[in-house]
């Protein structure tokens, strides 16, 4: 095949998986949108006498408007990458670049990819604004001010600056100087920096947006280093988070791995949820740490890097692959930003295997605690969450299976009332 057939074949493949990936979401968007209003009006039987008529049609609102939200930056995302590649946006900013910078420079690379990741970013503003302000405003979540907003804005990026700069100069660099093997330095490297970020996140990165306090309650601390003890599991303390700054939607996690490990309960839920319901909740993200979960999501993540990387190794020496992208020039930089922009359109149908492989881990840890908690009281406060934070308890079910990382709650529910029952009906 000559190389125009090619070029050709490869811009012909590329449309037909973008208009394949964005048409799919979109059907799907549309799915969960009607699937939502058909049940809008009446709450599943297993949560009718602990959620009202009222919140349940507010969660069904809420979730509407967040799911044509998503379709809405979906249809920006899509024309914003068709105008970087066939466009030839990203042609011309290279291009511009290159009066400031000599060609396949370090600077050059690095001056191309961080002023895409700042269109990118004002181009998402808008709609993050109106997200917080105007969405989570209505059903009553957003907390935040604008200062706050764009002081969390201006963090966000300076961090990024300050860990993803260096990180991009080592790749580029690996990239241009360690031969054929380049991409296992870069993929060493990556599993470097992502681990190193694991380690200094809860004592570093974390505090520059959150203040986070020494648990104050006495008993319920008693209870969960009961809880600890109990299932083995040693922490570096347990903290409060000021969640309440900026949203009134509840969690708790764990975050950190080896002597860095600490919980994290927001304030929200902790003004919410009673002892054992907290207690519960801690048992369920317990069961995740037992599971290795953390550890096996890093692995298939690695895995995945790993071969992405390898492939981008390959692409990068065919001409084909710029040329049918609309780019006419080549280096390192512009493969690297071609080949992770392109990836997401390819692997769309990839999707519903990771929600299945989350939603597995999730039930595991729901019988973890189950065994080690009490599964009534974790009902009680997956109702209260669910409740709290306007989740619908009505997904569409082909929606839920492509996205949902966490399984739909009359399903989850269920098994918890079943372990419970199994627990009542067990000797004293």
């Amino acid at each position: 095949m000559s190389y125009f057939s090619q070029m050709q074949t490869f811009t012909a493949v590329f449309l037909a998986a973008l208009a394949l990936t964005v048409g799919l979401r979109l059907w799907l968007a549309r799915r969960h949108i009607q699937h939502i209003a058909q049940c809008r009006d009446k709450v599943p039987e297993d949560f009718s006498e602990h959620i009202g008529l009222a919140a349940h049609q507010k969660a069904a609102d809420y979730s509407t408007e967040k799911t044509r939200l998503g379709m809405v930056d979906l249809a920006i995302g899509a024309l914003f990458l068709l105008a970087l590649t066939l466009g030839g946006v990203l042609q011309t900013l290279h291009d511009v670049w290159l009066r400031v910078f000599d060609s396949g420079s370090h600077a050059h690379g690095i001056a191309l990819i961080v002023s895409v990741a700042l269109i990118s970013g004002l181009i998402d503003l808008p709609l993050s604004l109106y997200r917080t302000f105007v969405t989570e405003a209505r059903f009553g979540f957003n907390k935040m001010t604008l200062g706050l907003f764009f002081a969390d804005l201006a963090k966000q990026t300076l961090l990024g600056a300050a860990l993803g700069l260096p990180l991009l100069a080592c790749v580029l660099w690996l990239m241009q100087r360690m031969g054929e093997q380049w991409w296992l330095y870069v993929w060493v490297t990556w599993v470097a920096f992502n681990l190193l970020v694991l380690t200094v996140y809860p004592t570093l990165i974390a505090p520059l947006f959150n203040k986070f306090t020494p648990l104050a309650d006495a008993g319920l601390k008693s209870r969960i280093e009961t809880l600890l003890a109990k299932c083995g599991f040693k922490a570096r303390g347990l903290f409060v988070m000021d969640s309440s700054r900026r949203s009134s939607h509840g969690n708790a996690y764990f975050t950190g791995f080896g002597a860095s490990k600490r919980i994290v309960l927001f304030d929200t839920l902790l003004a919410r949820l009673a002892p054992a319901e907290i207690e519960a909740v801690l048992a369920h993200e317990l069961g995740h740490f037992k599971h290795h979960h953390v550890w096996k999501r890093m692995a298939a993540l690695f895995a995945m890097s790993l071969a992405f990387l390898w492939l981008l190794g390959y692409a990068m020496k065919q001409d084909w692959f710029y040329a049918g992208l609309n780019v006419q020039s080549h280096s390192t930089a512009l493969a690297l930003l071609l080949f992770f922009l392109v990836v997401p359109v390819f692997t769309f149908l990839l999707h519903p295997l990771t929600s299945l492989y989350s939603r597995k881990h999730e039930f595991e840890a729901d019988a973890y605690a189950a065994h080690h908690a009490s599964p009534a009281d974790l009902v009680r406060a997956l109702v209260k969450l669910y409740q709290d934070n306007a989740a619908t308890l009505t997904p569409d079910p082909l929606y839920s299976a492509f996205y949902d990382s966490h399984p739909p709650a009359l399903a989850r529910i269920a098994r918890l009332q079943d372990a419970s029952m199994q627990v009542q009906a067990q000797p004293a």
